[in-house]
């Protein structure tokens, strides 16, 4: 009966989808719809937080979007899926609106999983960006075609030769040819004694046997999902700047767009190498604390008229990054030709991770969508969420 009943909802939520999306979307945006050039930025939550539709008609006149077929993909989101979770809209700088899976509330972290990766690359704009303009310790200069290894002094001597020529462009765009998961190597599941660390490096198998050691490519000839390569990038920032890459993201990034209540896992340590931020996970977040985030990208990177992340930087990361996989930038991914998100603006990008753990933003319709949970596991109508909410875009 779960299955039939699943069945009929995503033909539901399908029909809501391409109706909408016909006015939104094929014709093109009217002005209106362009995103507001309106200066607003949330205070913090503990100052008020975001603003809000306080009724359908604030909805249609404020938001531009549709509160009855809003309220349709509510509907069907509580129906869908059980436990806590959290769905959002903010569009125009307005909480539009927010459900919430019992037992959640709004305060309720969740772990984004691997949409950490995007929160990673983030940090790396920060980091390209302060090697520009010799804000580095000790001038230490890092660019995206830098040696990866000419950071990581553990990764000595090389697992394999060509690990050498991996590059830190490689490592942000799933290039560098380090397994992933089409190779055996999902996440970094140690043994006992173990380290996430070594794991990485190829110094060590994981629990079931997958391996690091060896290249399944030449770095830039092939595309693979790989937490592996990410936790590359935790070494090589903490060697670069002295920090963690939590910690430069809360001082310079979550304090001064009001993240308030968040965390950040760290991984290694106990004997092996670490510990030091999970560069692929463990980021955990809010529903309405995710959306600034989302925000602060949707802006171009600046809050309140200081520049927080550099928009050259969010410019390229938001982009296809590569022709194995146009659907990945850096770190990100991408709707650039359109096939990653059909019918929704080519402009949009997205956090994602397990468990449908997403932040979209689409900047064209100054939006931005925060889905959070426990599941579903990324089976299923698991997309479904953004392409009908683009669809209650007014004209």
């Amino acid at each position: 009966m779960r299955k039939t009943a699943t069945i009929i909802v995503i033909l539901f939520l399908s029909m809501v989808f391409v109706g909408g999306l016909q006015r939104a979307v094929a014709g093109g945006l009217p002005a209106q719809q362009v995103a507001s050039t309106e200066s607003y930025y949330p205070p913090p939550e503990s100052a008020g937080g975001w603003r809000r539709c306080k009724n359908d008609e604030e909805v249609r006149k404020l938001a531009g979007m549709d509160p009855q077929k809003l309220d349709q993909v509510g509907r069907v989101t509580e129906a869908l899926y059980g436990g806590p979770w959290v769905l959002l809209v903010i569009r125009h700088g307005y909480l539009v609106r927010e459900w919430l899976g019992a037992p959640a509330m709004p305060q309720t972290t969740y772990d984004v999983w691997s949409s950490t990766k995007s929160a990673t690359g983030i940090a790396y704009g920060l980091l390209l960006d302060y090697s520009r303009h010799h804000r580095l310790p000790h001038d230490a200069q890092i660019d995206l075609d830098s040696k990866a290894y000419s950071f990581i002094p553990e990764g000595y001597p090389l697992t394999d030769p060509r690990k050498a020529d991996i590059t830190i462009r490689q490592l942000l765009t799933m290039t560098s040819g380090i397994p992933g998961e089409s190779h055996g190597l999902v996440g970094l599941q140690v043994t006992p004694g173990g380290g996430e660390f070594e794991i990485a490096l190829g110094r060590q198998r994981e629990r079931l046997g997958a391996s690091a050691a060896k290249l399944y490519a030449t770095p830039g000839d092939g595309w693979d999902y790989s937490d592996a390569a990410f936790s590359h990038l935790s070494l090589i920032f903490r060697h670069v700047t002295g920090q963690e890459i939590s910690d430069v993201m809360k001082a310079h990034v979550f304090q001064p767009i009001g993240i308030e209540n968040s965390s950040w896992d760290l991984e290694g340590g106990g004997g092996n190498i670490g510990p030091h931020t999970n560069a692929h996970s463990g980021l955990h977040l809010t529903g309405r604390d995710f959306a600034r985030l989302g925000y602060l990208l949707l802006h171009g990177g600046e809050w309140k008229g200081k520049e927080i992340v550099p928009k050259w930087w969010i410019d390229l990361a938001t982009k296809s990054s590569q022709s194995l996989n146009p659907s990945y930038g850096y770190t990100f991914w991408v709707n650039t030709d359109g096939k990653l998100f059909p019918g929704v603006p080519k402009d949009a990008f997205a956090f994602m991770g397990y468990a449908t753990n997403r932040c979209y933003v689409v900047p064209s319709l100054d939006l931005v969508v925060v889905r959070l949970g426990y599941g579903p596991t990324p089976i299923g109508p698991v997309e479904i969420p953004l392409g009908s909410i683009v669809a209650t875009v007014l004209k």
